[in-house]
């Protein structure tokens, strides 16, 4: 165990550093102007050039780069251009609001898309089957903002049940944890149907068949725990996906979260804040894809970490 953590914590490194160097790169190509955001529209050239000259942004691209990466190995993330804050402090107060909506967010999504995956995979080749599946299509297709303005309308706008916008309470936090949730139960629909499928034909369901077991303790004791073991690897991805933050959806709901925060960077090229969130982004998703293959062995015993 030790030895493929260890190698997984390598492995991480290197991938956070070429997700620093790309990103970086990237940024640096840009065509749009920190500096001239900064200074504003009627700053004279001198003024443009000096701050950038003040930020460095006048240095070659492996300075710049040698620089940010020395303090990142310090945990400096940096400081914003334009809200005078470290890095580090604004992504810590957006924190909470995503991984709250994170949590909301996968749960409604396992609720929704286990239950479909597993009532079709039971009822395979009937037509709840096939509308489930077309369901979970549709689920994968619909546009973020769709759903979500459609929620809106119908449980916020027309019923009043659900507040428009904002966060603190659980009110606030119900449709647009319905709309991650939507939109992804789709794909663990899927999932959970071609995984249950190829179980419930192995020998192993025939024989507890043959022994006279009920049908839903055979699913839920026998075949259940074989056919998450993928669903688990999605879990992994979507921490990542949502610590990153959901551009749309929190822009919909007006959620503070770090998804909001990055486009507000992007708006107004604010490079170290997009580099930030960049980098958290990069290290949940490797943590949570870590966290899935250290949950597989408990969920399956035979599985051995080498």
């Amino acid at each position: 165990m030790a030895t493929y953590l260890l190698r997984r914590l390598f492995q991480a490194a290197l991938i956070l550093l070429g997700v620093s160097l790309v990103t970086f790169a990237l940024l640096y190509l840009l065509p749009a102007d920190p500096a001239r955001q900064i200074a504003g529209r009627t700053a004279s050239a001198a003024q443009v050039a000096n701050i950038r000259t003040q930020l460095g942004l006048d240095q070659p691209f492996f300075v710049q780069y040698a620089r940010y990466l020395g303090n990142l190995l310090q945990g400096d993330l940096g400081r914003s251009y334009l809200q005078r804050s470290q890095v580090s402090d604004l992504i810590l107060a957006r924190l909470p609001a995503s991984l709250l909506l994170m949590v909301a967010a996968i749960a409604c999504e396992l609720a929704l898309g286990l239950t479909m995956g597993l009532l079709a995979a039971v009822r395979r080749g009937r037509a709840s089957d096939h509308a489930l599946m077309v369901t979970s299509f549709v689920t994968v297709s619909a546009p973020q903002f769709v759903v979500g303005l459609l929620l809106l309308y119908v449980f916020a706008v027309r019923l009043g049940w659900f507040p428009i916008g904002g966060y603190g309470t659980f009110s606030h936090l119900v449709l647009p944890a319905l709309t991650l949730g939507i939109l992804g139960a789709g794909w663990y629909a899927r999932m959970m149907r071609s995984s249950m499928v190829d179980v419930l034909r192995q020998d192993y369901i025939r024989t507890a068949r043959a022994k006279g077991l009920k049908r839903w303790t055979i699913l839920l004791r026998h075949a259940f725990p074989n056919a998450i073991l993928p669903i688990i690897a999605m879990i992994g991805i979507d921490i990542g996906l949502f610590m990153s933050g959901i551009v749309v959806v929190e822009s919909v709901f007006g959620w503070p979260g770090i998804g909001q925060l990055a486009w507000q960077a992007i708006q107004r090229v604010d490079l170290p804040i997009i580099m930030g969130v960049t980098l958290v982004s990069a290290v949940a998703i490797v943590l949570g894809n870590l966290l899935a293959d250290l949950l597989a062995p408990f969920v399956d015993p035979r599985i051995k970490l080498q």
